[in-house]
């Protein structure tokens, strides 16, 4: 008898801002032994110094993303009314996922997560939730705003309230996210996502 074809996975890596979901992302991407391919998203927000578009995101305007949303593109969409006005952020339909041929990794709130999971299917949708002390994102927060040309303190504020209720105890426990990634020595918590990701997908 036949067997199925084995699937591939995305792995949803989330957390608190300032967590450290940028720089695992980057070392489990790069890590040979795991193979993953990225899934970029997409955001109406301003572009940060030290950003490039197309690998922390893909910037766009909101005239783009009502083109996507009429096209029927959207995986996910979310809306966070800040500041300086609503940003978006999705995930879009444009070709860059196949789960015949690969595995992914992406960074996503708890939100997309629960969509895209409902999108592509909860055997196929992993979540990695990044856990590290409140005062040492915001120790994180404040110097990365500092380097920005055109600090928002503001926002910062906005956004590490926020966090708590977006991420509440509750709320993971609602969508099974149980096991806690603790990011105090990154090393030791990057070899802990990639042990159980190994375990995952052979």
């Amino acid at each position: 008898m036949r067997k199925d074809k084995i699937m591939g996975k995305i792995f949803c890596l989330m957390g608190k801002s300032n967590s450290g979901k940028d720089t695992i992302f980057k070392e489990l991407m790069k890590d040979k032994d795991l193979n993953l391919m990225p899934i970029v998203s997409y955001t109406t927000r301003p572009i940060r110094s030290n950003e490039t578009n197309g690998v922390e995101y893909y910037f766009i305007n909101e005239d783009i993303l009502n083109e996507y949303r009429e096209n029927g593109k959207i995986i996910e969409e979310r809306k966070y009314d800040t500041v300086n006005g609503p940003w978006y952020y999705c995930t879009i339909d444009d070709n860059q996922i196949n789960l015949e041929v690969n595995n992914y990794l992406l960074i996503v709130t708890l939100e997309a997560y629960k969509n895209i999971k409902m999108h592509f299917g909860e055997e196929n949708v992993c979540p990695f939730y990044i856990e590290l002390d409140d005062g040492v994102r915001l120790e994180r927060a404040l110097k990365r705003e500092k380097e920005q040309q055109n600090s928002n303190y503001d926002e910062l504020c906005r956004r590490f309230l926020a966090d708590n209720n977006d991420f509440s105890f509750d709320k993971l426990k609602s969508c099974n996210i149980e096991k806690f990634y603790v990011n105090d020595i990154l090393q030791e918590c990057v070899n802990n996502i990639k042990s159980d990701i190994l375990n995952l997908i052979n």
